[in-house]
């Protein structure tokens, strides 16, 4: 099912391409230029967080700076250079600047050797190191018998962790967390889509009416950053959050929209949101799918999750990490992750997040006495004859299957089931009920 699409191909696309060039980290000024050009399409609070502040059990970092690093030979061959890739340089690198023999190189050298054709994308937040990244093949070439000169020009210095923060408010208090990280360098699936379809769903919802939940958009560098936001949000605040979802790799091939339960699942403590995915996944099974909730691998999840907060927060992801080999590697590009997918993703998520909307409650009939008059609104055929049931202007192959189910329906919207209850019931789709119940609800048919 389509919902609304707020943003077309053609501006994530370029929205993809100002993002990508960036050297990001979880700090620095290139995530701040980040949250600066996403700010342009949700207007959040870009927040600061002094380094060296406490966060539970983390201190804030300094920031990071990359101006450039290059690797030469010694007699000024270029080998590699942020110029190129700046997943070249190990993320966070100190500055180093030296000609050295190749034995005092090669500790500094970061490769996959599993995939020796990639460049990997390799961190060192908290210990100071410096480095660059390269692939296995590139290594191999590099003559041992000479000297090589690193210029690593990178800063590290005292400054702000920063993050965006936004709440669309609705008639209730009751928030829907919906977040993602920023803080790779040029990598799509794992980095860009998140943001992407971020920015599209606050499109979608801030044009929607009569929202009954409160939205709250989070863009963090991950994992300090969703620390650093729980650290620093008021507890009353927090216990407003009923649902969440964290939006990570949702650009790759896989055809289907993967959630992640969140920790009260696993641990067998009833959330809606957990509830409603067991359902979605079992009745539109060709779009979605489920995982559990596991606590040795993951995103900021992890963090909303943690026992002491123990939030109802799962993960939305489509092709997700760790199940590609493409991931944390210069591979994973727009070849790998399509604009495309992306859209079909944010469609999806859509299409769940307006039934977690209309699933809050049971659903009543607005009209009292006998069934309403469908017909003089378009939703049930105007000519009564033996050939009536292949006139439904639906586009199932017996023309009559969507009226079928528009009736059944309508027979169960008694004030005593929610969405959930009824697709349940019909053994039907979300899909269906939500092309059902949309036309009822514009028309006041029915109400929540």
């Amino acid at each position: 099912m389509m919902l609304g699409r707020a943003m077309d191909y053609q501006e994530l696309d370029d929205l993809f391409n100002e993002l990508w060039p960036i050297p990001r980290s979880i700090t620095g000024p290139g995530i701040t230029q980040s949250l600066k050009i996403l700010q342009r399409h949700i207007p959040f609070e870009i927040k600061a967080v002094a380094s060296g502040t406490k966060v539970f059990d983390w201190v804030v970092p300094p920031e990071w700076q990359l101006n450039s690093a290059t690797l030469y030979t010694a007699d000024g061959e270029k080998i590699l250079s942020t110029e190129d890739s700046n997943i070249h340089i190990l993320n966070f690198s100190e500055p180093y600047s030296a000609t050295i023999s190749y034995e005092e190189l090669e500790p500094h050298l970061y490769t996959n050797k599993t995939f020796p054709e990639t460049v990997p994308y390799v961190t060192s937040y908290y210990q100071r190191r410096w480095g660059f990244c390269l692939s296995e093949a590139q290594k191999a070439r590099l003559d041992k018998t000479k000297k090589y000169r690193v210029e690593i020009d990178t800063k590290i210095y005292p400054g702000n962790l920063r993050y965006g923060d936004l709440t669309l408010k609705g008639k209730s208090e009751k928030t829907v967390l919906l977040t993602s990280y920023l803080c790779h360098p040029s990598l799509a699936n794992n980095e860009l889509s998140g943001p992407l379809a971020l920015v599209a769903l606050y499109k979608e919802l801030s044009k929607q009416k009569n929202r009954y939940y409160t939205y709250r958009f989070l863009v963090v560098p991950e994992t300090i950053g969703s620390i650093t936001f729980l650290a620093n949000t008021e507890k009353s605040e927090l216990d407003k959050i009923c649902a969440g979802i964290v939006l990570t790799c949702l650009g790759g091939p896989a055809k289907k929209v993967t959630f992640k339960h969140s920790r009260r699942h696993w641990v067998g403590e009833p959330s809606e949101i957990d509830e409603l995915v067991e359902s979605l996944c079992m009745h539109d099974s060709e779009c979605f799918e489920q995982r559990p909730f596991e606590p040795t691998s993951g995103s900021d999840e992890r963090q909303f999750c943690s026992p002491t907060i123990n939030l109802p927060v799962i993960q939305a992801a489509r092709t997700p990490y760790g199940q590609y080999d493409e991931y944390h590697s210069s591979l994973d590009n727009k070849s790998f992750m399509r604009i495309s997918a992306v859209l079909d993703s944010i469609s999806k998520l859509c299409m769940f997040i307006r039934v977690f909307e209309l699933n809050r409650a049971n659903l009543l009939p607005m009209l009292a006495g006998g069934e309403p008059m469908l017909g003089k609104r378009g939703l049930y055929p105007t000519i009564n004859s033996a050939q009536t049931k292949r006139m439904s202007s639906d586009k199932i192959v017996d023309g009559r299957e969507q009226l079928n189910i528009l009736l059944n329906v309508i027979s169960l919207i008694d004030g005593k089931r929610t969405v959930k209850e009824i697709v349940e019931f019909l053994e039907i789709s979300y899909d269906d009920i939500l092309s059902t119940l949309e036309p009822l609800l514009e028309q006041n048919l029915v109400r929540v």
